[in-house]
């Protein structure tokens, strides 16, 4: 695209790249043995060193190239300078040169609402369960999620790669496409559910159950579930429980809904992104590549009672 480029466009390109350093700080991290482990509320909600200079990383680096840009972080951070080596200045040219969808063209940055989750998956990055790690960006105007961005630090890291060849950074844009990933289906009509891997409970085993799975896959992270989704591996992601928080899910469904997925609550309506809204994913998450309506008809009458929205 020749010109200046949509506020939206250098958003996504500076995200991206932003995505990419936090992908590198979350190696570093970890190669360093020192990764500075606290408990937030339990044992099932931990934060690291790397999960702090992510989100200081890309929220310093936003505010700096976007300065009228809401920006909602996971971890409640103390103020304090943020070294100059966490910012991120760059832009991904291949995003700058697409055109941006005409609908969004016009935004302005007072606008847009960014939802960051510095590490999704921080209790299997300590496990060493590195393939269920993300870093999320998702980009919200209207409440709608209209762009998101995800870095897998660790993919291909079973492969023994070299760390500076590790990782990739997928993206996409609804009425632009999705980018980093080649889009597959699971084959064969399979009904096959990812869900979570230490948050169960009787709501979302009753839910899984319900959807007469061929297989159930359970894993850390809302963004390598929706991975699973676009590449084939899962058809639903089902999770009818509290948990899950808007910046776990705002990129994965402009992905997801980017090449024709849909990401709702329990009882089929669409998640709000807005900035003043509730944090919390009160009423569960049920994501699909195809036949959501499927899915969402199976729910137990039980669990949309007890899910309020």
């Amino acid at each position: 695209m020749s010109g200046n480029p949509a506020v939206v466009m250098r958003l996504v390109a500076s995200a991206y790249a932003m995505a990419e350093k936090a992908g590198a700080i979350v190696r570093r991290v970890l190669q360093s043995g020192e990764l500075g482990i606290v408990e937030k509320t339990g044992a099932n909600d931990l934060q690291t060193l790397a999960d702090r200079l992510v989100q200081q990383s890309i929220c310093a680096s936003l505010s700096k190239s976007f300065p009228k840009i809401t920006i909602i972080g996971e971890e409640d951070l103390p103020e304090e300078a943020v070294k100059e080596d966490l910012i991120e200045s760059g832009q991904s040219e291949d995003i700058l040169q697409k055109s941006c969808p005409a609908e969004y063209s016009a935004l302005k940055e007072e606008e847009l609402v960014v939802w960051v989750d510095p590490l999704d998956g921080t209790k299997e990055y300590t496990e060493g369960l590195l393939d269920h790690v993300t870093v999320l960006i998702g980009i919200a105007y209207g409440g709608k999620a209209i762009a998101g961005v995800i870095n897998q630090p660790f993919f291909n890291y079973q492969l023994g790669t070299e760390s500076a060849d590790m990782g990739r950074t997928l993206w996409g844009m609804p009425g632009l496409g999705a980018f980093g990933f080649e889009l597959q289906e699971v084959p064969d009509g399979r009904r096959i559910v990812t869900t979570t891997r230490s948050h169960s409970n009787k709501l979302v085993t009753d839910t899984v159950d319900a959807m007469e799975p061929h297989d159930v896959i359970r894993v850390g992270g809302a963004g390598n579930k929706i991975i699973q989704l676009v590449e084939g591996k899962a058809s639903a992601y089902v999770f009818a429980s509290l948990g899950t928080k808007k910046w776990d899910t705002c990129a994965p469904e402009a992905i997801l809904h980017a090449v024709g997925g849909k990401l709702t609550d329990m009882h089929g309506s669409a998640l709000c992104y807005d900035a003043n809204v509730k944090h919390m994913n009160s009423a569960g998450v049920l994501a699909t590549l195809r036949n959501h309506q499927y899915y969402a008809s199976r729910v137990p009458k039980s669990v949309l009672l007890a899910l309020k929205p």
